[in-house]
């Protein structure tokens, strides 16, 4: 016996056991397996976190949307942009939701002071600060603010544009 292993190990080094191919695969799928799991659980603990926290701690949630909200529509606005050529304008109409009818009064009560705090804010903008999406959101919560400023703090939910033409 001590020829053969001696015949079989010319080197003197003694011989690895090969273990069979269906071991090693079984072994990677399980190994694919755990990982995969663990990548599924991570990414859903992860972004529902994500989810949960709201973008903007200022913005009111879906959830606190005032129930009684009250709509009153402001007449349109015409102004020159603070282009440097001065050769366009913006036309735009705007309806705003105000969180009851008390709210919607008081806007009503002091309609000229709002008409001129949103005026001021238009006539600032160039045509750069309107032509996205996201410029156009941004400039309705600067509105928002500028009239809670008027008439009142979180008196107006949201200002919706019913017309917004720049030429």
């Amino acid at each position: 016996m001590a020829d053969k292993k001696n015949v079989n190990n010319v080197d003197g080094k003694e011989e690895k056991k090969k273990r069979p191919l269906w071991l090693k695969l079984i072994l990677i799928l399980l190994i694919l397996g755990v990982l995969g799991a663990a990548g599924f659980f991570g990414y859903n603990y992860f972004m529902e976190q994500r989810d949960s926290e709201p973008d903007d701690p200022d913005a009111p949630e879906q959830d606190e949307r005032p129930r009684d909200t009250v709509m009153v529509e402001l007449e349109p606005f015409v102004v020159n942009l603070a282009d440097p050529l001065g050769r366009r304008y913006l036309r735009t109409t705007l309806e705003v939701e105000a969180v009851n009818r008390s709210a919607a009064n008081e806007l009503e009560d002091q309609r000229p002071q709002v008409r001129d705090a949103i005026l001021l804010l238009l006539s600032s903008k160039t045509f750069e600060d309107l032509r996205t999406m996201d410029r156009k959101i941004n400039l309705r919560n600067e509105i928002v603010e500028r009239i809670n400023q008027v008439i009142g703090q979180n008196k107006v939910y949201k200002v919706y544009f019913t017309e917004f033409v720049v030429q």
